[in-house]
This record gives C-alpha cells, structure tokens and sequence, in this order.
C-alpha cells in the first residue's frame, strides 16, 4: 500500500495543508508603523548669507526665528513663514567657490492667501518670478520664484 507524503514547510519544517503547500509565499505585514513626523525644514547652503537672508526676509517676508554666529559673523538663520521654516547657512566653500546650488530641487509651498496679490508684492519688492501665477488642470492655482542661489520655490493655493 503506498504511503501518503506529509507537506511540509520548507521555512519551518512544521505540517501543512495540501493547499497551502501549493500556494506562493506571502510576504508578511510588517509589524512596524510609519516614522511619525510632523514637519521638515529643509536647509540651503548659500553663497552669501546677508544676500540671502535679505531676500527671505524683504522679498518674501520671511520672520527671522534663529540666529547663529561665531566671532561677530553671521553663519546661519532660520526664517519662517507661516508653517514653513528654512534654514540658510553660509558656504564655506570646501566643496570649491563653482559649486552649483539649486539644481535638481524644488520647494512646493500651499497657501490659502491670494497667489495674485503674494506675486505681486514679491515683484514689488524686488523679487523675480519664473512663472506667472496660472491655473492647473487639476484646480490649483500657483506661481514660482528662485532665490539668488537658484533654489526653486512654487507656491501654490490649497
């Protein structure tokens, strides 16, 4: 009389069904949650740091949160606008004085104040846009700038 052949796991070596030894292995759910983070700030390294911050803080608006100094020299500032924050620090030109800033990264920031009116008022206090502000197909309706080290930022209506 032939002898029935017990299925076994080829993981755990433990008894199972006919069926379930027939059927691909499921990943398992991992246990893990998400990292829970409530805010990012992105930082910019820039060629000079009074230019910049002028531009954050006259063009923008931008409120002033944070200073950093060594020896009487500015080296650092966090700014803010609303929720946002950017931290800008001076070069210190390690990397080479022809190192390219802004490339490849773009800041999106939502607002519910008019996009008209914040372009026009950055216009009016110097600053240059790349794009007027337009209307998306999907409904939203934004404009960008670039900071004087070519950083891009789109603001947008939420």
């Amino acid at each position: 009389m032939p002898t029935k052949k017990k299925n076994r796991s080829k993981v755990s070596g433990k008894r199972v069904s006919a069926k379930a030894s027939r059927q691909p292995a499921r990943a398992k759910a991992s246990s893990s949650k998400s990292i829970a983070l409530r805010a990012a700030s992105p930082s910019f390294t820039v060629n000079d740091i009074e230019r910049s911050l002028a531009f954050y803080r006259d063009v923008l608006g931008f409120a002033v949160k944070n200073r950093w100094e060594d020896g009487g020299k500015l080296l650092g500032v966090e700014v803010a606008a609303g929720d946002v924050i950017f931290m800008l620090s001076q070069d210190d030109w390690k990397k080479g004085r022809d190192r390219v800033k802004g490339e490849g990264f773009r800041i999106y920031c939502s607002t519910s104040q008019n996009l008209d009116r914040l372009a026009e008022q950055i216009k009016a206090r110097g600053g240059t846009l790349l794009q007027e502000p337009k209307d998306d197909p999907w409904g939203s309706r934004n404009f960008s700038f670039e900071d004087p080290d070519g950083f891009k930022i789109t603001i947008a209506s939420e």
